[in-house]
């Protein structure tokens, strides 16, 4: 009786903790159309697929593997933006900007 009681325990804690573990942040490569005012517009590495994401005030921000702010990055970088949920909307956390040809 004790170990079912125990098993039960221990599969209550589990879904417990995996109820509660963060979401997996979202990780994608593009190329810049446009970056200014908290926002980030950009493409698929083809061109194509524009779309925009907001960009979180303490977002950490490279480029060329230097810390940089979201002005610093143009139009034509090579991007690689990590995006997560903040308050329900989907934003960058992270950009690491490389220039086009790098």
């Amino acid at each position: 009786m004790l170990q079912r009681v125990l098993s039960i325990c221990f599969v209550a804690l589990a879904l417990a903790v995996w109820a509660s573990a963060p979401a997996v942040a979202d990780m994608h490569q593009c190329k810049v159309v446009e970056a200014d005012a908290g926002k980030l517009t950009m493409t698929d590495m083809a061109g194509k697929n524009q779309h925009s994401h907001e960009v979180a005030t303490d977002a950490a921000i490279t480029c060329e593997g230097k810390t940089c702010g979201l002005t610093d990055v143009k139009v034509g970088d090579m991007v690689t933006v990590t995006t997560d949920t903040k308050d329900g909307k989907t934003v960058a956390t992270k950009i690491e900007a490389k220039k086009a040809g790098s």
